[in-house]
């Protein structure tokens, strides 16, 4: 048996051939914290289509990420941008050409953070499921085509399986992208959660990659910097509004109080005491001695006493 040829590399357990080149970059800038970078894991896992790349510094501008994605032969990118160490944005990019979309990550909850009962075979390959409102709405069309070329895995993949044993489903609500990952059960069909799971809140859709110009913006979207700033202002009015109180409560403490006036059948009732004559003493009372201790006065008292019986018997 001779080895194989050029044309049988591409085969696959199935007996097709790959013939969608799609490869996806994952990677993300500096400063991202221990969960984003779990759920970035958690994607590559779960993409067996993915490549991994070293994380880019902040100074660098976005298009160098079109060079890297060349240079590591990807067309598609998914790329986790970190801001103030708190605020989380993913791109997902059609490179070089575009389109692009930006989107704010709320609510991650990852495959190690959930624990759930679900599972799935490791390079399977994905069902895609979509809200109907991704065909209602030209820009969430979009998206949908995006999605579908970024998270479905190329059939006869080198590195996924012939078998279909989950699905992610995007569904839209209150403005929102909510991504989850459910297996499918052999035997009734029925859908557990596997993870990880997490919000998109899309921002801008962009003609080129990581930039152009602008497609769609989402008039709905509000910066983390403003929200943040609202909860500030509410807690500080709920301050204000305590301190005003407390002054109109000083206010009327201090306002002049009404006099009523006297009602003159007040006193109708009301007896006269008796007058005591007043006695004026003449002689000055005797100087009582100070004691403390109730058994010294009595001590004092007794010898008082023993001197009056000796001079009354003497006498």
């Amino acid at each position: 048996a001779g080895s194989p040829g050029a044309g049988d590399m591409g085969t696959h357990l199935g007996g097709g051939k790959w013939k969608n080149k799609e490869r996806v970059l994952i990677f993300s800038s500096r400063g991202i914290n221990f969960r984003t970078r779990h759920l970035m894991q958690d994607l590559r896992t779960l993409m067996p289509h993915s490549k991994a790349d070293t994380k880019m510094d902040r100074k660098d501008q976005l298009f160098v990420i079109n060079e890297v994605c060349e240079m590591k032969n990807c067309n598609k990118c998914i790329f986790f941008e970190a801001k103030k160490k708190q605020d989380l944005y993913m791109w997902l990019s059609n490179t070089p050409q575009g389109p692009s979309a930006k989107f704010l990550v709320q609510n991650v909850h990852t495959l190690a953070e959930l624990k759930m009962t679900g599972n799935c075979l490791r390079g399977s390959r994905p069902l895609l499921s979509f809200d109907p409102i991704f065909d209602r709405e030209p820009h969430y069309a979009l998206l949908k085509e995006l999605f579908i070329q970024i998270f479905g895995t190329p059939r006869y993949h080198p590195k996924s399986q012939p078998f279909v044993d989950h699905v992610f489903t995007f569904t839209v609500t209150d403005e929102r992208i909510w991504f989850r990952n459910y297996q499918i059960i052999e035997e009734d069909a029925s859908l557990v959660e596997i993870g990880p799971r997490f919000v998109l809140n899309l921002i801008k859709i962009f003609q080129g990659s990581f930039g152009g110009p602008t497609l769609y913006e989402n008039p709905h979207y509000q910066s983390p910097n403003m929200h943040r700033r609202l909860i500030r202002l509410s807690v500080a009015a709920k301050f204000r509004e305590k301190q005003q109180v407390k002054e109109v409560q000083k206010i009327k403490k201090k306002g002049t109080k009404v006099l009523v006036e006297e009602d003159p059948t007040e006193v109708v009732f009301e007896t006269p005491a008796e007058e005591k004559p007043v006695e004026i003493q003449l002689v000055k009372p005797e100087s009582k001695p100070i004691v403390k201790d109730k058994k010294k006065l009595r001590k004092i008292q007794r010898k008082k006493q023993k001197k009056v019986f000796r001079t009354e018997g003497s006498a």
